[in-house]
């Protein structure tokens, strides 16, 4: 990652989220059905995808603190304790908060299942994606950096590949803009939020850190995402353990 992105990441510290900032439309249709608030004792907020009926996908960095956490499904806003949290035994959390690329997926198993409205998604295919794809990212961050303005509310953006992705690493930016001006993209409260490949439910990736245009500190201008490239059969095993499978 750029030098700029260690302020930031050192932010998401104390405060560890990211939202789809800008003027982002309410998610709807299936990128709505899948996502949930992750939310900690202290009220801090991340996004994450059900991936079955008791088992959510978000970032390790939303699930490092040794407090209780609980997942609430928008539509009903029932709070549902989280039994077991898995992270990726790569993650680092000093990798990430010196902008290093580092495992940064979670699961979470929960102590009873989500309520029907909400449709688990399944995982993309294993592919590495190129410069000038669009994926789609939906979450529950606030709309303007600095403000609680937008949080918790459901909003969806497709945004651009840009750099150079791979399997570790994969970046974002709203095509209009070009992280030369504030445009769409992840900010607090959209950590852990699902990248969708293609039009349906099918998750390529979850975000991890966002900066403002030209990698300055804040949001809308780049938002970075974590492959599930590298970590499928980890995520498949787990699911499996907690008794909760998924697809490979």
């Amino acid at each position: 990652m750029r030098p700029a992105l260690a302020a930031f990441a050192a932010l998401l510290f104390s405060a560890p989220a990211l939202a789809l900032t800008g003027n982002a439309p309410p998610a709807t249709g299936w990128a709505a059905r899948p996502i949930v608030m992750v939310v900690d004792a202290r009220g801090d907020l991340c996004t994450g995808t059900a991936l079955a009926r008791d088992l959510v996908l978000t970032a390790a960095h939303c699930v490092t603190r040794p407090v209780t956490y609980e997942v609430k499904a928008f539509q009903d806003g029932v709070a549902i304790p989280v039994r077991t949290i898995a992270r990726h035994p790569r993650f680092d959390y000093a990798s990430y908060a010196a902008s290093r690329a580092t495992a940064d997926v979670a699961l979470l198993k929960l102590e009873a299942p989500l309520p029907d409205i909400v449709v688990p998604a399944a995982l993309a295919a294993a592919r590495r994606v190129a410069v000038g794809e669009t994926l789609t990212v939906a979450g529950f961050g606030v709309t303007l950096a600095g403000t609680p303005h937008g949080l918790g509310i459901p909003r969806m953006a497709k945004l651009a590949v840009t750099g150079k992705p791979g399997s570790l690493q994969i970046r974002l930016y709203d095509p209009a803009t070009r992280n030369v001006s504030a445009g769409l993209g992840g900010c607090t409260g959209d950590s852990g939020a699902p990248a969708f490949d293609g039009d349906g439910p099918l998750v390529i990736g979850v975000v991890s850190w966002s900066t403002a245009p030209q990698d300055n500190e804040g949001c809308g201008g780049l938002t970075g995402v974590t492959p599930l490239l590298n970590y499928r059969a980890w995520l498949v095993e787990t699911a499996a353990k907690f008794k909760s499978p998924i697809a490979p």
